[in-house]
């Protein structure tokens, strides 16, 4: 329901006959929805509904998210990957790739030559131009360095499919045959954030099948990205 008499509109949110709470708009213009039961703001109203639909379950999968993002930052072998591509569709290659150990210290941070094109897309949102690596190195240049830097270690990465997925396409195109790429990336163990970070955030969808997976932030460049990812993971370990 949404008074027209007053100055702090208010919603009672059912699913089917079911109360779930109130969310209400304050009226000192924060612009932010507060869900009263759960002591949270949020920007939109969907979300502020996707709050209240949360599970039972979800205070311990917090937790659980918790346990691991603490098990992640305490690993000595952690190492946060980021790849930035020259187009924005699933067969794109890698135009920057950085990496950092788990006190953030980078340890890859190389603009590539993806000998393709960079489409306008994703220039626009990462800023790489040809211009920017016309004189840089290709992948087959960084390879024995980026070997060193992942072999052994936990690479966590967030939308760890879409980064493990374009350096499988750059191993392939390097080697030319799939054993050789699966051994390479079988020498390291690879996590994705993205889910915990859904988990953590806990806006349970319309469907009642998962929960939403959020943006990471940060601008698109990858050692960026790598220190919010890093920034990020602490967050999680101490948010439950």
């Amino acid at each position: 329901m949404r008074p027209g008499d007053t100055e702090r509109p208010t919603w009672a949110v059912y699913q089917h006959d079911r109360y779930l709470g109130t969310v209400h708009a304050r009226p000192d213009g924060d612009r932010l929805w507060h869900v009263q039961s759960a002591v949270e703001q949020c920007r939109s109203l969907d979300d502020a509904v996707r709050v209240l639909r949360r599970p039972p379950s979800w205070p311990r999968q917090r937790l659980q998210v918790a346990r691991w993002a603490r098990a992640v930052l305490a690993d000595p072998a952690l190492l946060v990957i980021d790849v930035q591509t020259a187009g924005l569709g699933a067969r794109a290659w890698a135009v920057q790739i950085a990496a950092m150990d788990g006190e953030g210290r980078t340890l890859v941070n190389e603009l590539l030559d993806p000998r393709a094109p960079i489409t306008e897309a994703a220039s626009n949102l990462h800023g790489i131009t040809r211009s920017h690596v016309a004189h840089a190195p290709c992948f087959a240049d960084l390879l024995p360095v980026l070997s060193r830097v992942v072999a052994g270690q936990r690479c966590v990465a967030y939308n760890a499919r879409f980064d493990y997925g374009v350096l499988a396409r750059e191993l392939l195109r390097h080697h030319g045959d799939i054993s050789s790429v699966r051994s390479w990336l079988g020498r390291s163990r690879w996590e994705d954030a993205i889910r915990p970070a859904a988990v953590a955030k806990g806006l349970w969808s319309a469907d009642g099948s998962r929960y939403r997976l959020q943006r990471l932030g940060g601008r698109y460049d990858a050692a960026d990205k790598c220190r919010t990812l890093l920034r990020h993971l602490h967050h999680l370990a101490w948010a439950a």
